[in-house]
């Protein structure tokens, strides 16, 4: 009929992922596009973890729409990054997406972006900017990210610090949007469940039974530059902190033999010490809230541990996010044992060098991030029809 108005066409989103640590910080952006009737968002899994993927879409509610199913066993990053761009670049002919969105660092956030450019559709870049400067720390990380970075439509760079990166990299600064990250918006989001569901974090009770009154500190670690002797010299240095009658370990062991038979190996049968399996979302945000410390060599968790004043220690010799440093959330300490724990005994020792890292203003965003993601989406499609 004239003067009839017709409904224009949701934008259809390929959303693609494949770690746990992708799933937590994209499923609030997955919500925040379903409910919003501009878009048709389409979820697609690479699986590159895949039992602990499947817990954090489990808790989230997300059924992918394609599942890759990619790791084998000893697989190497050529095989794998292979596997992955020709399954994607398939998963992306059959969709026909108008837009793509990766999260991160990972093979299959690199992998994703390629096939798309491949086919020219525009990449956004979730967690854009964060860099080293060191190509092989993390690794392959950095240059995963780099490799994203110079192709993505949009960049939602969490910080100051990251759209800078980029902008010094010759991204155009129009394309570069700060946003928050992401991780805080699940972090709400998975406290708020907790608080309403108690059950979806029960499995520690008998933990916190037995380590009541101790000072817990939270481990995780499973970066591939630590394999090795950096591994022997965390054990080590976990053996002594133990070693302490005030204070306990709980350490979700991550599923890599390259950790887990080192860790296995040095630390099993102490007293104060918990190796247990690695945790689903709800457990791991109700170990941050348990910790006195978290001892780390995961991104994430510099991001998440400062959301509930917690300080944060980083097995690592750079770290993407220095924001959290320069606030004083958080703090490099490498791998050596002596300096481990010795900073861990700083922070149990002297109240107030342990208050000036719990106070220090998290950096990393207010929860408001995946909101502002789909906003910007929204104007980039508005200006483009």
């Amino acid at each position: 009929m004239p003067g009839t108005m017709t409904a224009q066409p949701s934008t259809r989103i390929l959303v693609v992922f494949g770690t746990r640590p992708e799933a937590i910080k994209l499923f609030p952006v997955i919500h925040a596009l379903k409910a919003d009737p501009r878009f048709e968002c389409v979820v697609c899994i690479s699986a590159q973890h895949r039992q602990m993927l499947d817990q954090v879409l489990e808790i989230a509610g997300i059924v992918p729409d394609h599942d890759l199913d990619v790791m084998q066993p000893d697989q190497t990053l050529d095989a794998l990054t292979a596997n992955l761009l020709t399954g994607l670049g398939k998963v992306m002919d059959a969709a026909q997406p108008d837009r793509v969105i990766v999260q991160g660092d990972t093979a299959t956030a690199m992998a994703g972006a390629l096939a798309a450019y491949y086919r020219k559709l525009p990449v956004d870049h979730v967690e854009a900017g964060l860099r080293s400067g060191n190509i092989y720390h993390p690794w392959p990380e950095e240059v995963n990210r780099k490799i994203i970075g110079s192709m993505a439509s949009l960049h939602f760079a969490p910080t100051e610090t990251s759209r800078n990166a980029l902008v010094n990299e010759n991204v155009d600064p129009a394309r570069v949007h700060v946003t928050g990250n992401t991780v805080i918006d699940a972090l709400h989001w998975v406290t708020a469940e907790i608080e309403r569901q108690p059950s979806l974090a029960g499995g520690l009770a008998e933990l916190e039974a037995r380590f009541a009154g101790k000072r817990i500190i939270g481990v995780t670690s499973h970066r591939r530059e630590n394999f090795g002797e950096g591994m022997e010299q965390i054990a080590a240095a976990i053996r002594r902190i133990a070693a302490r009658s005030d204070t306990a370990v709980i350490f979700p062991v991550h599923l890599n033999p390259n950790v887990r038979k080192v860790m296995n190996e040095r630390l099993s049968g102490l007293g104060n010490v918990a190796l247990i399996e690695p945790l689903d979302y709800p457990h791991f945000a109700r170990l941050l809230s348990l910790a006195e410390i978290m001892l780390t060599d995961s991104g994430g968790v510099q991001e998440e541990a400062p959301a509930l004043g917690k300080p944060v220690l980083v097995m690592r010799e750079t770290t993407e996010r220095p924001e959290g440093v320069a606030a004083g959330t958080a703090r490099l300490v490498g791998t050596s044992a002596e300096r481990i724990v010795t900073e861990i005994s700083t922070l149990l020792d002297d109240r107030e060098a342990y208050e000036a890292m719990a106070r220090a203003h998290n950096p990393f965003g207010d929860g408001q991030t995946s909101r502002r993601i789909v906003e910007l989406l929204a104007n980039e499609v508005r200006h483009q029809a």
